[in-house]
């Protein structure tokens, strides 16, 4: 298998080059990545578990989809391939805000990302690759926001950082 990179970015999102994505998560270099967010009809979210062998953040809750676009693919593009392969589905998102982070996330690696936030809605059924995905759930926003507090332990960083913001610009379009 040939190794992944990453697209290196400064604070602008302006690309600086590339980077194998484990050497750019054990230097915390800055790199471009996204997330995607689908809600149902209903307002519910979808959550991920992540994978119990998954690099770093195992069997933690998160958002729908996360991860990074390769060198020459638009980020939505990439978007769109990362729900296909992991969730089993696609549907209609756009691009809602971004935002920087950088996030220690356990075994010697850190999340420093230029992060792009996507939103959409869907009632499609997921079939999760269990590669990727190791259970999925769509979540009440209220229990959510409540089990967040209580128990943030169970969901990743970036997930947490991102999950307000994302509340915000879900109902102005819902």
């Amino acid at each position: 298998m040939s190794a992944e990179y990453v697209i290196l970015v400064n604070e602008e999102d302006k690309p600086m080059g590339t980077m194998g994505k484990m050497e750019a998560h054990r230097k915390a270099v800055l790199h471009r990545a996204f997330s995607v967010f689908i809600f149902n009809t209903n307002g519910e979210l979808l959550l991920q578990q992540r994978a119990s062998h998954k690099y770093h953040s195992p069997l933690l809750w998160t958002n729908t989809v996360c991860s990074h676009p390769r060198q020459g693919e638009k980020t939505i593009e990439a978007a769109h391939r990362r729900i296909v392969e992991e969730m089993g589905m696609d549907c209609e998102f756009s691009e809602a805000f971004s935002f920087l982070y950088n996030a220690d996330v356990g075994q010697g690696l850190t999340e420093h990302e230029f992060d792009h936030v996507f939103i959409g809605t869907s009632d499609v059924i997921p079939i999760i690759n269990p590669d990727e995905v190791a259970a999925w759930k769509y979540v009440e926003l209220r229990w959510l926001e409540e089990d967040i507090v209580n128990n943030p332990d169970k969901y990743t960083v970036w997930f947490k950082i991102a999950f307000s913001e994302v509340i915000d610009h879900f109902t102005k379009i819902s």
